[in-house]
């Protein structure tokens, strides 16, 4: 059997593991992501976290093949640059990701691969997750930024300038607020991520005149479980606006089955109810039968799914 290491590189902490042909992930480890201090003292220190666990690997006995990278910002697949970027990590564009890597780590250019963490992420889950074993799947995250990622025959489509799966930057009619677009970090408004992101709920909780003293999602949730009247309509038009994004998406992929990911979706039925809800009010009558599901492989799914870009499952 074939092995590699997948690498998911945010934008506060960096997870490495070294993952079997078959999926599994045998060992990892994680580091913080230097992301004050530019691209390469990044690239130092992943490369350090990669030769620590080839070395693993290697005392092991396993065959590593190769390393993937599922990277936060836009990452130009085919050359393996970092093209855009937001500022949780400074001086993260233009960097030679792939390149980097390999020179770092001996191997040849063609041994690393790398693409958007969300793209990573959803691989992971068609692979191994909740969408094993489909021609086509669409997976959205919903956390502190919303994403996605539409993975056809097992290659996620990552658009022309492979600026694909942004699909929190698309207009909201929910993301308004007394007749004006709600702003996004984007730097546009009105977009979905402006009222669906965790951020966000905390925002629309502020903005609906809540005042008790919460510092973020988690927060507003707790106060919606109390029985907040303002956090539990916070929260409610972030699960709807989410769940109509995702319904929308789906009418215009025709995916086989939708994945919902992210930190949100774990809060569970207080958001997922009203998520899914929302989702299957804006479906297409063709698609009344579409399975949506909760990913499954959790925190190892960028890892799994950047594995998979240099691996296959010949053993």
């Amino acid at each position: 059997m074939m092995y590699a290491i997948g690498v998911d590189l945010g934008g506060t902490k960096t997870a490495a593991g070294v993952v079997s042909g078959d999926g599994e992930v045998l060992f990892s480890e994680t580091v913080p992501t230097l992301n004050r201090d530019g691209g390469d003292a990044i690239l130092d220190a992943t490369a350090a976290l990669v030769s620590s666990l080839l070395v693993r690997a290697q005392a092991a006995g396993l065959d590593v093949v190769g390393v993937g990278v599922g990277s936060a910002g836009v990452i130009d697949a085919g050359r393996g640059v970092v093209v855009s970027a937001t500022d949780a990590i400074l001086g993260w564009v233009g960097t030679e990701l792939t390149a980097g890597l390999a020179a770092r780590l001996g191997l040849a250019p063609e041994a690393v691969q790398a693409v958007n963490d969300v793209h990573a992420h959803a691989l992971g889950e068609s692979w191994t997750g909740s969408a094993a074993g489909t021609s086509s799947s669409l997976l959205v995250a919903f956390g502190t930024g919303v994403g996605g990622s539409f993975v056809l025959a097992g290659h996620p489509v990552l658009g022309h300038r492979y600026a694909g799966g942004h699909v929190g930057h698309f207009a909201s009619p929910y993301a308004f607020h007394e007749g004006k677009p709600v702003p996004c970090v984007c730097g546009g408004a009105g977009h979905v991520e402006a009222i669906a992101s965790g951020p966000a709920i905390h925002e629309a909780y502020v903005r609906l005149g809540g005042n008790e003293p919460v510092m973020d999602a988690r927060g507003v949730f707790a106060l919606a479980g109390a029985s907040d009247a303002i956090a539990i309509q916070a929260v409610g038009m972030g699960a709807a606006a989410a769940g109509q994004a995702v319904g929308g998406l789906a009418n215009i992929l025709d995916p086989e089955v939708v994945v919902v990911s992210g930190g949100l979706s774990d809060a569970g039925a207080p958001w997922w109810r009203p998520m899914e809800r929302a989702l299957r009010a804006e479906l297409l009558p063709a698609l009344l039968g579409l399975p949506v599901l909760p990913a499954k492989l959790g925190n190892a799914a960028a890892m799994v799914g950047a594995a998979r870009l240099v691996l296959t499952t010949d053993s």
